[in-house]
């Protein structure tokens, strides 16, 4: 928004909002729109560290975040047990009705032991 005002003023148009009493083409009405533009930005700022400080504080809590598994530990056991046997993952992944993709996401997954 601060670069659209900036793009204005240089053309000689200048932003005047009638419900906030801001006019930029006043030294105060510049002033006070790009004092509203950095709380905004400081703001947005502020949620991001937030946000990011949350989701570090759950990880160091254990909590992994993202979506609930669709398969089972044991099941996922089993998986690997019949592929140590000889199955591939298709026919392990019908044995154990758990979809193909599924089955070998979590057995990359770096996550699950």
């Amino acid at each position: 928004m601060v670069k659209l005002a900036e793009d204005l003023r240089q053309r000689g148009i200048h932003l005047h909002s009638i419900t906030d009493g801001i006019d930029t083409g006043t030294p105060a009405g510049r002033f006070f729109f790009n004092v509203m533009a950095s709380l905004a930005e400081m703001e947005r700022d502020l949620l991001r560290e937030r946000t990011r400080a949350g989701l570090a504080a759950a990880r160091n809590r254990g909590h992994l975040g993202g979506r609930r598994m669709t398969i089972t530990p044991g099941q996922l056991e089993a998986a690997r047990s019949l592929i140590a046997a000889g199955n591939s993952i298709r026919q392990t992944a019908i044995k154990l009705d758990i979809p193909r993709a599924t089955l070998h996401r979590n057995l990359q997954s770096p996550i699950i032991v």
